[in-house]
């Protein structure tokens, strides 16, 4: 699989893989191209936003997202990089409504905030849980007492 045609300004790197094709992205552009490739390239459905995190690396975390064409039976990753200090990206809920939980879980897991999205709150854990479990810093046994 190539890069999607019109694709090419907003990547910053391309790489495939046991026949998928990852593409990343600066942060600050991750709206519109998603806009573009729903629009223009048929990627009609979020499959899934996913984070993982780098630490100790910087930039520490990296957003993904991956995508269906259902029209073409084609699939496409995204990533963004993001740094370990306040980490922020631009929600894609306006592109795609299922971004919705997914980002959710990325916030309450990773700490990931989705600028502009409707209800950023936490999904899984108690509200009033301190911290995001599946930071590569978080304490095994939990938060201590």
């Amino acid at each position: 699989m190539t890069l999607p045609e019109g694709l090419e300004p907003f990547a910053l790197s391309s790489s495939e893989r046991l026949g998928e094709l990852t593409v990343e992205l600066a942060p600050e552009k991750l709206v519109e191209a998603c806009r573009f490739l729903k629009n223009e390239r048929q990627f009609e459905r979020l499959s899934t936003v996913t984070a993982v995190d780098r630490y100790p690396s910087e930039p520490r975390f990296e957003v993904v997202y991956h995508l269906h064409s259902i029209a073409r039976n084609e699939r496409l990753r995204l990533k963004c990089r993001l740094p370990g200090e306040n980490p922020a990206i631009d929600s894609a809920t306006a592109v795609w409504r299922t971004a919705n939980w997914y980002e959710r879980e990325g916030f309450d897991m990773f700490g990931i905030r989705f600028r502009n999205h409707p209800d950023l709150r936490r999904i899984l854990m108690p509200d009033d849980w301190e911290g995001h479990p599946l930071r590569r810093d978080y304490p095994v046994v939990g938060p201590r007492a």
